[in-house]
Order: C-alpha cells, then structure tokens, then sequence
C-alpha cells in the first residue's frame, strides 16, 4: 500500500456534497459534450443530480428503482454523515426539470471509509454509497443502470456526469481510457470538473452501458493527470447487504376498530359462525 501510495498523488479540489467531488482534467482529445435537449438526455436519465438542502450537489445513478449509487464523500458534511432528509436525487435533470425527483429515506457508506482521510488510496477504494429514495421510480418511467459484474474491460468507457458550469444539464463524454489500474483503483483520462463526483462510468460492451466505476477526483499517478475511480463489484454487494440489514422498519398503519354498524371499511366486522 505505501508503495502505490508513491505513485498517487490525489488533489483535494473536490467540490461536492462535503465540498468535495471531481476536478478538472486536462485532456486535449476530450469530446465533452452537453445533453441539453430532452431528447439527447432520455437515454440517460437514470443518471442525475444528487441535492444537498445547502445548494451543493453531486452526479449519482440509480441501479434500482429505490437505490442510487454515489461517492461516499458526497454524503458526509466534515466527518458527519448527512441526514437522509437534507439530499433530494432529480433524474436526468435538464434546465429545470426532472424526469422524477425523490428524497431520501436511507443512506449507506461502508464502516472502512474514513471522511477524515480524505482522498487517499485507500479511501478512494471504498468511496462509494447507496442512497435509497423515499419512493421507488417504476421501471417503467426510468430503467436503471446495472453495475457491471466482470473483469475489468479493455477498451473506451464514457462517463455522464453534472459539473461546475454545467450543473443544469448532463454531459457526456463519448470516450476516454483507463490509463491505469491496480488493486482496486482505477485512472482515467476522462475530462471532468468540481460536481463530477459520484459520475458513472460506463462501459458499452455487451449493449447498454453497465457501470464499471465511479468518479473519485482528481490526482496524478505516474506523473499523469487522471480522474481517479474505484472497482465496484464486491463494493456495490457490501453496500446493499448493508443497506438491508439497515433498512428502516415501516411506520405501523394505525386503524381504529369500532363495534357495530360502521360499514365504511375501516371499522370491525364481525362473522357469526354457522350454529351459534
């Protein structure tokens, strides 16, 4: 760990939900461009906008109709994690509307993040939450992203992210490469900016795109100038056992039982068995 430490040097420009998130890359090939028509969004609109009530916002996606994938540093304030209450995810957000807005009822980091730590190896490795909306979005209005499960894939990925002078519209980028990888952490040369945090990334292979990583931040690793993601399977799965095992009880639903002639439906009702 100490060696691979020698070669990452990440740079805490983040600007996200704890005033962090990504920072800008300078890529010179960089095909960055604006989906600012409903249309060029539609494919996307799983991909959206995480909310803090304080008017700072990271990129996340949902995975399932109730569950959005995000970095962990988007939910804590300092080393304090965020109250479900203060984040809002708008899906596929463009110039003022959502193809639907949900607050959050849960959220979930793994015990091995450490908010204190900042952005170093060992936290960008596990710097990834679940957030679970208040309410499901039916598969039917959005079809969430899948995670992809397999080996690292070789080829360009895409990332779809929110940004600093783009925060009202996604923006994708068509292709970009991981650079490098090792143990768990991945380097990009995909071009990103302060909000990009919690940004998919995708790879094509197979059809639809499956995210394969997410955006950290930004650093330099091998005298190179990347954005900095993670590996997401065993993560992801550590997450949403979490998230079970964590899930809030239901409000009990409370009605009152009269005796006699109410027949409204909400009242008793009683049956007189046969020969009494």
């Amino acid at each position: 760990m100490m060696g691979l430490s020698r070669h990452i040097t990440c740079a805490v420009l983040a600007l996200g939900l704890s005033a962090g998130g990504a920072a800008a890359q300078n890529n010179p090939s960089s095909n960055l461009r604006s989906l600012d028509t409903k249309n060029e969004a539609m494919v996307w609109q799983a991909v959206g906008r995480l909310d803090s009530a304080k008017g700072s916002y990271c990129t996340g996606t949902l995975i399932s109709p109730d569950l959005v994938l995000t970095a962990a540093h988007c939910v804590f304030a300092g080393n304090d994690l965020v109250d479900p209450s203060d984040l809002t995810f708008q899906a596929g957000l463009t110039h003022g509307t959502a193809a639907a807005k949900r607050p959050i009822s849960q959220i979930e980091v793994l015990n091995t993040y450490d908010p204190s730590d900042g952005m170093s190896a060992k936290n960008i490795r596990t710097d990834v939450a679940l957030v679970r909306l208040a309410e499901s979005i039916p598969t039917h209005e959005l079809d969430p992203f899948r995670v992809y499960s397999g080996q690292l894939p070789r080829g360009p990925v895409s990332v779809v992210s929110y940004g600093k002078g783009r925060s009202e519209a996604l923006s994708r980028q068509d292709q970009c490469q991981v650079v490098h990888a090792h143990s768990g952490l991945l380097g990009l040369d995909c071009d990103l900016t302060f909000g990009s945090s919690g940004a998919p990334v995708f790879t094509h292979l197979n059809g639809r795109g499956q995210i394969v990583a997410l955006i950290s931040g930004g650093g330099s690793w091998g005298g190179q100038e990347v954005a900095l993601g993670m590996v997401l399977p065993e993560v992801v799965g550590a997450l949403k056992r979490q998230m079970r095992a964590n899930k809030p009880a239901p409000r009990a639903r409370v009605k009152r039982l009269t005796v006699g002639g109410n027949k409204d439906g909400t009242g008793a009702k009683f049956v007189t068995a046969k020969g009494s």
